[in-house]
């Protein structure tokens, strides 16, 4: 015994070590980000392919990047305004790169998504063909290598020409993360686990793993197979070691069960994750080290609704596109946790992918922050929506593009649900019922733990022919809110979801009066728009829609009124680059968010925040800047609270409760300058005051920053917000001073907006017109730490200054 006592420390210790390491080592795996070192080129050159081609002349850049963001905005642009009006085309990227030896090694290339039509060679080797710009997928490179030490070529032809392809703003180029992944021969296979716990207590939770083990050795020599459960902390809680395992000469699959004690659940308000860690072992010997996320909990429809870990849950929830604002379909993480973060604080809980898989990060963020994702395949089947799109590619791609997408994202805890199309044609004759058993069917194969939807728009069950499959598990529907009453008499027995809801037009800061007179912009699918505003801009008293469309208040009323109805999606959000809905050109992005390009919320943010959230909120609106003698509506979003009181100039203009259906409460109060103040209470006592005073000219800026500590990674990015006050320090409700912003040290602007829907101005500058008194500029950190100084001018103004600090 006294000679084993040093084993036994030094294995403890290992333990302990091991635990205490978040990020477990690898073993024969290595994943590489491969973003940095590429060239570019936007134009056609055939000869590019090739490794001896000279590239000397080409801009090079890091990845993720979207060339179509750095455009001028043109009306004649082929993707139309629709597309958001930014040039498309063909582009190149070629890197060079060397290899230590990779003898009995095997090595991939890992896109997460190129836009679009990409053809990938390796030494002058093609490799593949991907139509679907949205999917992500990997080439191996191995047998096209060149010795250690020798340079290989990768070219990458990226061909967004055929133009119009989308509804909605696509980006063009290699706008996501790619990694160069090396393994041993034998190592798990490419999304190769499949994490699932098919029984949960308090006491206990069944883990059941499923790996598939990738053989490009050729031999049938066994392996081992050890799995292990780490906590948040990185502490082992569970473990599962299979021997003897034979190798088929492609791919083997192993099953194994693992017991969890005292599970801690995931949800949307407490989001914990586990990791799971997979090794293949020759021997004693770990050949391969695989990760998978881990989220416990049960997420179900039955007849009381949506229940995620056995409680009722209404799902809170907005539709999200891909683009990033003036960033545009190039990838950022801190961009799409700025999303999240702002999302979170209105009190959404879900998301809706419109309408295509993401970038693999954004579900990592959503599962880390507590976000229900709707996952997305398709916008079109066979049927077109624009004459490019991919019901060109739908007949070839579909299952491998469908397959990519489950495999890929399947162990994601924050993905609840399947979505196999939107508003997809086919749903008006029998060629739907077909195509929605077989791609149903393909979701199932691949994970049958998750439900399986369609956004229909067709309410009338003799005529959707997609519900008449019978496959759907959850039948959701796009608009059409006052048909909701019917639903469960039209589809019985069914479970009911609104995918899409309101698709309001919104402005943000400008008011058309009356408040209470809605504007239908235009008045059905055959009239041009010949009403609307001069420039451009639509309510923020969220009283402009489409004919097919509804208020926010409407929509959410209708939802709050029909309880077989378990949630909604709202379109959208945040606005989002093209579909300029309902304005021609100069528009070029949407209307519909609830959140404006830049970031900034709507007011319409605060009547969700109101519902949603159990935070007080009072939002008093509009601002108070208007001409004498006009009258004007003024209104109070509110909760927690059993009326508000208004005063102008400290005089009482009245107390007002809302009806019980009601989610506002308005004065139409005659202008005189000064200042409006509102006053929530509850049970007599005072529970949030607010105060908007008449602004006088703009006499300085006020420059913020959403994080002032930044990494620096090439990669962190800081929002400065800008708003023009006057000498007292209120915000300049129609302020448009030219902003102009200089950064000092390891920073530079990567982009600037002001979510003015029609501004022509370019997203790539260093300055950026204030638009209703505010604007903003994007400080992207350098590889370089220090301090980064920025400073916000305006001519007539007194300038602002922030510093960030860049570890």
């Amino acid at each position: 015994m006294p000679r084993l006592l040093p084993l036994l420390l030094l294995l403890l210790l290992l333990g302990t070590r091991q635990a205490a390491d978040a990020k477990p080592r690898p073993a024969g795996r290595v994943v590489a980000e491969f973003n940095k070192g590429w060239k570019f080129l936007l134009g056609d050159e055939a000869q590019a392919k090739e490794a001896a081609f000279n590239d000397a002349g080409w801009r090079q850049l890091t990845l993720p990047h979207d060339w179509s963001i750095e455009g001028k905005f043109d009306e004649k642009n082929p993707a139309k305004p629709e597309g958001g009006g930014l040039p498309t085309g063909i582009g190149w990227y070629r890197k060079t790169f060397t290899l230590p030896a990779t003898k009995d090694k095997r090595v991939y290339i890992e896109f997460d998504g190129v836009y679009q039509h990409s053809d990938v060679w390796v030494n002058g080797h093609l490799l593949g063909h991907r139509p679907n710009g949205y999917i992500s997928f990997r080439y191996d490179l191995t047998p096209h290598l060149r010795p250690a030490g020798q340079p290989n070529v990768l070219a990458v032809r990226v061909d967004n020409s055929a133009q119009p392809n989308s509804r909605w703003y696509s980006g063009s180029g290699i706008y996501r993360n790619v990694r160069l992944v090396t393994t041993n021969a034998v190592a798990v296979d490419h999304w190769g686990t499949f994490v699932t716990t098919p029984r949960i207590s308090a006491a206990a939770a069944t883990v059941a793993v499923q790996t598939q083990i990738r053989n490009t050795a050729g031999g049938q020599a066994p392996v081992n197979l050890q799995t292990v459960v780490l906590d948040a902390q990185g502490k082992e809680v569970a473990r599962q070691f299979t021997q003897n395992i034979r190798l088929t000469d492609s791919t083997t699959r192993v099953a194994q069960s693992l017991s969890l004690s005292n599970p801690q659940l995931w949800s949307t308000t407490r989001p914990y994750l586990y990791r799971v860690q997979t090794t293949v072992l020759r021997g004693k010997k770990a050949i391969d080290s695989y990760e998978t996320p881990l989220g416990v909990r049960t997420a179900v429809f039955g007849p009381q609704g949506f229940l995620l870990n056995g409680q009722v849950l209404r799902i809170q929830g907005v539709n999200q596109h891909h683009d990033l604002g003036s960033l545009g379909a190039a990838f950022n993480v801190r961009a799409a946790e700025r999303q999240l973060e702002i999302l979170r604080a209105m009190g959404c809980n879900a998301i809706r992918m419109s309408h295509n898989p993401p970038a693999p990060e954004l579900l990592d963020l959503c599962d880390r922050m507590g976000f229900l994702v709707m996952d997305e395949a398709f916008d079109m089947w066979q049927k077109k929506k624009n004459g490019k799109d991919y019901h060109l590619d739908f007949k070839q791609w579909h299952r491998r593009d469908l397959e990519d997408m489950v495999l890929r994202d399947r162990n994601h805890p924050s993905v609840f649900m399947w979505s196999i199309g939107n508003e997809i044609r086919e749903q008006f004759d029998s060629t739907g019922t077909r195509l929605a058993r077989e791609l149903t069917a393909t979701v199932k194969r691949l994970d049958s733990t998750r439900p399986v939807t369609s956004a229909l728009t067709e309410q009338e069950p003799d005529k959707n022919f997609i519900s008449q499959a019978g496959v759907l598990d959850v039948l959701s529907f796009n608009y059409k809110h006052a048909e909701y009453p019917k639903l469960p008499q039209r589809f019985p027995g069914q479970i009911f979801l609104a995918t899409e809801t309101a698709a309001a037009f919104e402005t943000r800061g400008h008011y058309d009066m009356p408040s209470d007179s809605v504007r239908v912009w235009p008045l059905d699918g055959k009239t041009k728009l010949t009403t609307g505003n001069p420039d451009f801009t639509a309510s923020s008293y969220d009283n402009a829609r489409p004919y097919w469309g509804a208020t926010h208040e409407a929509a959410w009323g209708a939802i709050k009124q029909n309880p077989h109805l378990t949630g909604t999606f709202v379109w959208s959000g945040f606005d989002y680059l093209g579909e300029p809905l309902p304005y021609p050109w100069p528009a070029h992005s949407s209307y519909f968010g609830i959140i404006d390009l830049a970031g900034f919320p709507k007011d319409a943010y605060y009547l969700y925040q109101s519902e949603w959230t159990t935070q007080p909120v009072l939002r008093l609106l509009p601002h108070w800047n208007w001409q004498s003698g006009q009258t004007v509506d003024v209104w109070a979003y509110y909760n927690q609270a059993d009326e508000v009181e208004l005063f102008l100039n400290g005089k009482s203009l009245g107390t007002k409760k809302k009806a019980p259906n009601d989610l506002h409460v308005f004065w139409r109060v005659p202008y005189a300058p000064g200042t409006l103040q509102a006053v929530s209470r509850k049970a007599g006592q005072t529970v949030l005051t607010r105060t908007i005073s008449t602004a006088g000219p703009a006499a300085k800026i006020e420059l913020t920053a959403d994080r002032s500590k930044l990494q620096a990674d090439g990669k962190d990015l800081s929002f400065l917000t800008v708003r023009v006050l006057d000498a007292a320090g209120n915000l300049v409700p129609a302020a448009a001073n030219l902003v102009k912003f200089a950064v000092s040290g390891p920073g530079f602007v990567a982009g600037v907006d002001n979510g003015y829907q029609a501004s022509l101005e370019p997203f790539k500058a260093d300055s950026r017109k204030a638009y209703n008194g505010m604007c903003l500029a994007i400080i992207q950190t350098t590889e370089k730490g220090g301090t980064i100084t920025i400073q916000a001018t305006a001519d007539g103004l007194a300038p602002a200054t922030v510093t960030l600090k860049s570890n």
